[in-house]
């Protein structure tokens, strides 16, 4: 058998517990950490291109979406709010300053946000009623599902 389909037969208790904040935040496969999880900006691969591990329990939803604008969006409201109360610049400012620092405090965090919620989910073996199945695959175990 070669390598790369011994790799992918290998069960999941076999390989090393990676922390999610750590491989999500750099876009890595919760299993192996050496492989991507997205393909595009936030859409998600099939597949981990090294170990195999299928992506198909994944399901961040609108997960990402929340975190930024409670921990990242409010900060630069804030931000916007402060200008306008300590230096009342004109509208053309609130403009170049406001539109910019919103968009990086929302855009900017999505991916590693989703890539956390991705493998947290991987890691906790998180999962939707009726997918037992499907862990027991990935995880080489039974859940009792």
């Amino acid at each position: 058998m070669d390598k790369g389909k011994q790799d992918m037969a290998q069960p999941a208790k076999n390989w090393p517990r990676r922390s999610p904040i750590e491989t999500g935040a750099l876009g890595r496969c919760p299993r192996c950490g050496e492989g991507h999880i997205f393909r595009g900006f936030l859409t998600l691969r099939d597949r981990c291109e090294v170990c195999g591990l299928d992506y198909s329990f994944a399901d961040p939803a609108d997960g990402p979406a929340v975190f930024v604008q409670l921990f990242a969006c409010v900060p630069g409201v804030i931000f916007i709010v402060m200008l306008e109360i300590l230096a009342r610049p004109p509208l053309w400012v609130h403009i170049a300053v406001g539109i910019p620092v919103l968009i990086l405090t929302t855009v900017l965090p999505l991916r590693p946000i989703k890539g956390w919620l991705v493998a947290a989910q991987y890691v906790t073996k998180a999962q939707e009623a009726g997918t037992a199945d499907l862990w027991a695959k990935l995880h080489g175990d039974d859940r009792g599902g």
